[in-house]
């Protein structure tokens, strides 16, 4: 099922490729900001199904990154953008050492396929301790000279997807780079609202679907955004909201944060806090949805905690789209 959204006004469409896309984020935030994919890549079948779903014109290639040969898709070379949102890279991962460690490898491959593909302009979503803290180190001193020896110039910041409209508390790590000196021309998006939108005023509608008659008092007091969303590790455990900060954090909203429910309190659930977390409801997949940023129509494949774990891992679209909107503007001037 297609999504209607509002496309951008200018009538230059530009063109990417997507690695790591997940269940399409940072693809949806593209696409509004003007940039159509000519492929996109994932080795998770239920996250191409995702893709498949809600964008059938989309070429969507269920395919690990570290096997992929672009002269075997040569409508990826000169894109305007590769777009990656890649897998959280750890602090310990180191360069040079042989052991394989896969979030590093990813990134590595993401790398290495800029000498193939030749993009105008490079973007890598990631931790934002992979550019704020020393641990990351040589990790970003690879990054750089890498993409400087192909002629990029970089740029890297950290921005907050609550900044951007995103009723959660997630900060990004981003790299951008340009060649062709288009990295002159870039500049980071700016806040582009004054108030963060909280989670009671995200979820009070949903919440009250089915006739919840705290939903007001619960609304009330769940006034601040989102702690961040996490996806899990797709090889062990059921679907949570993270980890023992993160479900601390949720119970002081009243919410269970230890699962996900199948659907949202009805009008017997009575909510008490205090009785742990037989009295907190859990979030429902939709719910956690719509604190990424996801629109209501987009569809998730899958099993609930299949469905969960590409929500968590997921950029928010919003965040791809003002970051899509930078990048454009200073392709285009």
């Amino acid at each position: 099922m297609r999504t209607e959204i509002e496309m951008p006004t200018t009538t230059t469409r530009l063109r990417s490729i997507g690695v790591c896309a997940g269940a399409g984020g940072l693809a949806l935030g593209l696409e509004q900001a003007g940039f159509d994919p000519v492929l996109l890549l994932d080795n998770r079948t239920v996250a191409c199904d995702t893709l498949r779903a809600n964008r059938p014109t989309w070429d969507v290639l269920d395919l690990d990154l570290l096997d992929f040969d672009p002269a075997e898709h040569q409508q990826t070379y000169d894109v305007d953008l590769l777009a990656a949102g890649l897998p959280r890279v750890k602090a310990t991962a180191s360069v040079h050492r042989p052991e394989r460690d896969d979030e590093l490898e990813v990134l590595k491959a993401t790398i290495m396929l800029m000498h193939g593909v030749r993009p105008r302009a490079l973007l890598i979503e990631n931790v934002p301790d992979l550019v704020t803290k020393a641990a990351y180190g040589p990790i970003r001193e690879y990054i750089t000279e890498e993409l400087v020896h192909l002629g990029y110039g970089i740029h890297r910041f950290v921005l907050n997807a609550a900044d951007f409209g995103v009723p959660q508390d997630r900060k990004e790590g981003v790299v951008v780079a340009f060649r062709d000196g288009r990295l002159d021309a870039f500049t980071p998006p700016v806040a582009s609202v004054t108030r963060h939108r909280t989670v009671g005023e995200t979820l009070g509608t949903s919440m009250a679907a089915r006739g919840w008659p705290q939903v007001a008092v619960w609304a009330a007091q769940a006034d601040r955004p989102a702690p961040t969303l996490v996806g899990g590790s797709w090889n062990r455990g059921g679907a949570d909201l993270g980890p023992t900060g993160s479900k601390r954090a949720w119970a002081r909203m009243g919410v269970d944060g230890g699962t996900v429910a199948d659907d949202v309190p009805g009008p017997d659930f009575v909510w008490d806090p205090s009785r742990g977390r037989l009295g907190m409801m859990p979030l429902t997949v939709p719910q956690a949805a719509a604190l990424q940023g996801f629109p209501p129509e987009w569809e998730f494949a899958g099993r609930k905690t299949a469905q969960y774990r590409q929500v968590g891992h997921a950029t928010p679209p919003p965040v791809g789209r003002v970051l899509g909107e930078s990048i454009a503007a200073a392709l285009q001037s």
